[in-house]
């Protein structure tokens, strides 16, 4: 059985591993299995129709978690014709969970910044598990402040189970540090553009998810909590995770459905991480799209614009109504009428 197949994949992966078998045998006693192997070809893409086809919010869950999907390094390799790293805060250091720095796509120059997982065990505990410090949250923020002295454009990748909450990061200021961010990004006279490309969670993905555009992946998450520790805290039990999930409305569906998003892009067929250049050509389009959109915009009505739509999320609703709306899916992204 391959590795990093996930519990749902399992029954595709022990059918694609009976047809490399069977493709084995064939060579090894040179007999033509062609029908047979054609028949259960087949077999594996209905299969794998049927089950990505209904995946839970766990499964979506299990692939933003996916050790071979992209990270923010990944797609800024590959959707940026130059780029340069940038680092530390100018106040107390640097933070590998959060990198960024001055880029370019095509003729646009931009400023591009995100958090950023590890591969393997060094690099995760170099980089935090991207769970970024406040040096990280102020790194952030001073590239964005030089984007905005040079006129340029900000795209922020968010990819993180939470912000850090060490005893450290505490004293260091990371409740103030994402507040400011917070703050400042809806002050920024240039565009912005957040794209949700894993996970997005908590005040970790707030910290850099306040934009005029925010775009989110097919398979990522944005949660308020990760669902093990929603399920920790309602019922003092993290194994219940899957149940969380899908109680506390994560997928990128939910999100449009909430208004939360503006634009979900698609991943092909079982997440970012079967095509990775496909999925950073596709977020690339997105990106240049409404940045051509955005670029058009005068700042003071960007401005209002970016503070109006995140004024509009979390209405106050009709409970019963709302929880109706939102197992149907009809919420518009405009929110429901508010209680009276």
């Amino acid at each position: 059985m391959p590795e990093n197949i996930l519990e749902f994949e399992q029954p595709i992966a022990q059918l694609e591993a009976q047809i490399a078998e069977i493709k084995r045998l064939t060579a090894v006693e040179g007999v033509d299995r062609g029908e047979e192997i054609a028949l259960l070809e087949a077999q594996v893409e209905q299969l794998r129709l049927k089950i990505l086809g209904d995946l839970t919010a766990w499964d979506h869950t299990q692939i933003a978690r996916h050790p071979k999907r992209p990270y923010a390094l990944d797609f800024i390799r590959l959707m940026c014709d130059d780029f340069l790293e940038l680092h530390g805060d100018r106040l107390a250091g640097d933070d590998g969970a959060m990198v960024g720095g001055i880029a370019r796509i095509g003729e646009q120059q931009l400023v591009v910044t995100g958090q950023q997982k590890g591969r393997d065990i060094h690099e995760r505990q170099r980089r935090n598990f991207g769970s970024a410090r406040p040096e990280g949250y102020r790194k952030a923020l001073r590239l964005m402040r030089l984007a905005e002295k040079f006129g340029r454009p900000v795209v922020c990748l968010v990819d993180t189970p939470a912000a850090d909450c060490s005893v450290a990061a505490e004293e260091h200021g990371i409740c103030e540090a994402i507040a400011h961010n917070m703050r400042d990004m809806f002050l920024l006279t240039v565009p912005i553009i957040v794209a949700v490309i894993g996970e997005g969670g908590s005040g970790g993905a707030i910290g850099i998810g306040v934009g005029d555009r925010i775009l989110m992946l097919e398979h990522a998450i944005y949660s308020i909590i990760p669902p093990e520790g929603c399920a920790a805290i309602l019922w003092k039990d993290p194994k219940r995770g899957p149940e969380a999930a899908d109680q506390l409305r994560l997928t990128a569906q939910h999100a449009l459905a909430f208004g939360v998003v503006d634009e979900i892009v698609p991943e092909p067929l079982g997440g970012a991480h079967r095509d990775v250049d496909a999925t950073a050509r596709a977020l690339k389009d997105a990106v240049c799209r409404h940045l051509d959109e955005l670029s058009a915009i005068p700042v003071e009505q960007l401005l209002r614009q970016r503070y109006e739509r995140f004024r509009r999320l979390g209405p106050v609703l009709d409970p019963r109504a709302a929880g109706q709306a939102a197992c149907d899916g009809r919420v518009d992204g405009d929110g429901a009428e508010p209680a009276r």
